[in-house]
């Protein structure tokens, strides 16, 4: 069986990207491997590492725009409401900008319970909070 062992992700600039998503990282259990300029990245046991990289000079530093072919989102599902509402705090706090604020996605599940964040590369985060049915087998 595969698993995911590592994302990376193209910024503009490491160090400025790096200051955004350390917070939310942090806030989530994970623990800053490394941190240069050309490259940053967290681990935590279990999961997958997160990596930033440099973007390519020919490839310029415009933001990545939402809906575009390429990344759409990485989900981040944690074990409160509450816990939702405190890592957008932590996100905002760090730069990042609310594309919607915590609320509940009946269309999901009538469970489902998000916020989303873009950093300013254009780089989209959900944390979100979905229990599962009572007593649905697990």
């Amino acid at each position: 069986m595969a698993a995911l062992d590592h994302l990376g992700i193209t910024v503009a600039d490491v160090p400025s990207a790096s200051a955004q998503f350390h917070p939310v990282l942090t806030a989530l259990g994970y623990t800053r491997a490394y941190d240069a300029p050309d490259h940053a990245y967290w681990r935590q046991d279990g999961q997958a590492e997160i990596l930033l990289y440099p973007a390519r000079e020919d490839e310029g530093d415009a933001p990545h725009r939402h809906g575009r072919v390429g990344w759409q989102h990485l989900a981040f599902a944690v074990d409160s409401r509450e816990e939702v509402d405190r890592l957008h705090r932590i996100a905002l706090d760090a730069g990042w900008s609310a594309v919607r604020e915590p609320k509940e996605y009946p269309r999901f599940t009538a469970r489902y319970y998000a916020s989303f964040v873009e950093d300013d590369n254009g780089i989209r985060l959900e944390v979100l909070h979905n229990p599962p049915r009572e007593g649905a087998a697990g």
